[in-house]
């Protein structure tokens, strides 16, 4: 028999703002130097280890299902940069991968290699499980090649709290170099010349704040480049695709800044493009059309979609030349130049798609669409890093089309397959089935469910199928139809995939996103039980076979749909679930709070906000009502969302009487743990929950 669940001592604390005094029991559980605290949390592992030991089986074959199915030694299609192909290599038994390059035949060699497993001139320039050995925790932040090709850079966190050691190599020798910086944050970078390079580190809330320069060979202090005091504002840097210009991004949840450095005329120092307005957002790009020098500015200023407008380099701020206005059915999302042509990344009925700037005055939409032929599908622009090329590496997946990668060619508009992501054990995409459902929320909007599931369950169903149902629905994330290798182990049983396009993504364009989040973050969760009682109602799933499923903000979903509609399921999975919003943003102390006032609002200075977050806070609104069963999974070292929300609410909802179990991995971050192996045991150990709760274990 099963002992019982730990209970958590209470120690109350008393939180007091707007003059509302909150009385919390289990906030000593955020101290996790306190031996008590990891005493706690080792006997709620403890705890779920022994509930779930006869799910063992199932996880086991769940994990040898994912293994099977996954080629795993293979290798990703070369990338083309300078003198050589990039690829990485992953290898039968290994957690990582190996990073490598070849040289390219000559300057007219756009065709990838086939590779084999020995290939002429074949260098390694980083195995990542040479890094990892010995750590419980691997992550790769940064990695870059100088434009000359003859040295490398990156950075590797080895806790889980993304905080980056980086190091540098000479390729010629094959030595390090004596320069190692702790503390970075991803995306370091060299500079053009090669004989420096550029990082971020951040403030004690975690925020990338200041960029810096580093001179190879220096032992003094680096260069301060650039510092965002205002605790709202990140920093990044990169470089142009054109190599003309180095750009410092800053940016809020809703405001943005770029500052140039013209690599021809570097002592002007850096400049800003459009100085920083509340609201309004702007990404740069650097063009050559028609020999006419440049800037490609994608930006929101009266622009709810966001529209494209070229501007001169030498007066960012003159009139603007429109070359894509604004529409109300299209979400600009992203836009990259090159020698002869412009790419155009975007949103329109709920799909992401990809085309070329026209240059035809007569296309009402000024975008060539590259045109895809399924209903449901993700399509984006890869690697590219060349300036004059004449094709595209383009990805594309479908909830039935493993990842796959073309060359499009742009002069003959034609695209090259390349390679699908391999599927072993015979799959065949036929057996299933990818459709699109809308679901009427409390206010009238539409909302978008993807699902895919065995093609036979799809027709007129003579009685409800087991069904998982995902939701994230934040900070304008979108959760596009996609494959997964992992989710094949629940089609195969008969579980129908489901994802809630709800409001607080992007799915929809920016008003999706507006109509998620701050005093209308309740539609988020509202949308959900709508989808759910949607696909009840239709027939789908039924309660007693509906599992709801989110990470992270959508951990915070979860949390609010669990006290909103729990009789809609027979189970929840909340991953790493940010289920006490309020004393977290409540805290500038934390970390990323400040930064997260213009996505949640803020409740420290704001009374209405205040009201609002406690309204719908899944802590705080626990309740004397039968819950489904509960997993909640996180991290120690999760700098994102802190273990202790979930520990908080897993010790709450146990004094209702829920069935709630939690799982804390002792030496990982917010992604979980690192390595796909001990990823697939994961995923294998939550899916593994799920069959158990629809009556398939």
């Amino acid at each position: 028999m099963t002992d019982p669940p730990p209970v958590a001592d209470r120690r109350p604390t008393t939180r007091t703002h707007h003059g509302d005094a909150v009385v919390d029991e289990y906030e000593w559980l955020r101290d996790k130097d306190d031996p008590a605290v990891i005493a706690h949390l080792t006997a709620e592992n403890a705890y779920t280890d022994g509930r779930l030991a006869p799910l063992e089986p199932v996880r086991q074959a769940i994990f040898d299902e994912i293994k099977a199915r996954t080629k795993e030694t293979d290798l990703s299609v070369p990338t083309r940069e300078g003198g050589w192909w990039y690829y990485s290599r992953t290898q039968e038994g290994f957690q990582y991968a190996r990073h490598h390059r070849a040289p390219i035949a000559g300057p007219d060699d756009w065709t990838p290699p086939q590779l084999e497993d020995e290939v002429p001139g074949e260098q390694l320039l980083l195995d990542d499980n040479a890094e990892a050995e010995g750590h419980d925790f691997y992550a790769l932040g940064s990695f870059d090649v100088s434009l000359d090709g003859t040295r490398m850079l990156w950075a590797v966190d080895t806790e889980g709290d993304e905080r980056y050691t980086l190091f540098v190599k000479d390729l010629a020798t094959g030595e390090r170099f004596p320069d190692v910086i702790e503390g970075t944050m991803p995306g370091g970078m060299f500079a053009p010349d090669g004989r420096s390079l550029y990082y971020t580190t951040c403030d004690e809330a975690w925020r990338p704040d200041t960029v810096w320069r580093h001179e190879l060979g220096a032992t003094g202090q680096d260069e301060q480049v650039f510092t965002e005091e205002d605790e709202r504002y990140w920093v990044g840097i990169g470089m142009t695709r054109s190599r003309r210009y180095l750009e410092i991004g800053v940016g809020s949840k809703i405001t943005s800044e770029s500052l140039l450095l013209d690599t021809q005329d570097p002592d002007a120092g850096f400049r800003v493009v459009w100085p920083r307005r509340e609201g309004v957002e702007y990404s740069v790009e650097h063009a050559v059309i028609d020999g006419e020098d440049l800037l490609l500015v994608l930006h929101n200023d009266g622009a709810e979609n966001f529209e494209l407008v070229a501007v001169p380099p030498s007066d960012p701020g003159a009139e603007r030349r429109v070359l894509i206005p604004h529409r109300e059915s299209t979400r600009l999302e992203d836009v990259d130049a090159f020698a002869g042509f412009v790419t155009v990344s975007y949103r329109r009925h709920g799909l992401a798609r990809i085309g070329l700037l026209s240059g035809d005055p007569e296309r009402e939409d000024a975008i060539e669409e590259i045109e895809f032929d399924e209903p449901l599908f993700t399509a984006g622009f890869g690697a590219n890093p060349e300036w004059d090329q004449p094709t595209l590496r383009i990805g594309f997946t479908s909830m039935v089309t493993p990842s796959t990668v073309f060359d499009y060619s742009v002069a003959s508009k034609h695209l090259r397959l390349l390679k699908q992501q391999p599927v072993l054990g015979g799959y065949d995409p036929l057996k299933y089935m990818e459709r699109r459902e809308w679901a009427l929320a409390e206010d009238g909007t539409q909302i978008p469910i993807s699902l895919v599931g065995a093609a036979e369950l799809f027709g007129e169903p003579e009685r409800p199928s087991p069904m998982l149902l995902y939701g994230y629905g934040s900070y304008e994330a979108s959760i596009d139809p996609s494959f997964s290798i992992a989710r094949l182990s629940l089609l195969d049983r008969g579980v129908v995939f489901a994802i809630a396009h709800v409001r607080g993504g992007g799915e929809m364009g920016r008003r999706w996103y507006e109509e998620g989040k701050t005093l209308a973050k309740r539609n988020t969760f509202t949308d959900f039980v709508a989808a759910a009682r949607h696909l009840v109602t239709e027939g789908y799933t039924s309660p007693e076979l509906l599992v709801a499923e989110g990470a992270s903000a959508g951990g915070l979903l979860m949390g609010a749909v669990a006290n909103l509609a729990p009789e809609l399921f027979a189970g929840i999975h909340a991953g790493v679930p940010f289920v006490d919003p309020l004393t977290s943003i409540l805290d500038p102390t934390l970390p990323l709070t400040v930064i997260e006032w213009d996505e949640w609002g803020d409740p420290l200075h704001d009374p209405e906000v205040y009201r609002y977050m406690k309204s719908y806070s899944p802590l705080e609104n626990v309740a004397e009502h039968p819950y489904p069963r509960i997993l909640a999974t996180t991290s120690l070292n999760d700098t994102r969302v802190l273990y202790v929300e979930p520990a908080k609410w897993v010790a709450r909802l146990r004094e209702v009487g829920a069935d709630v179990l939690l799982k804390i991995e002792m030496s990982a971050g917010h992604g979980g743990v690192s390595g796909r192996y001990a990823a697939w045991r994961e995923r294998a150990f939550e899916l593994a929950w799920i069959l158990d709760v629809l009556g398939l274990a």
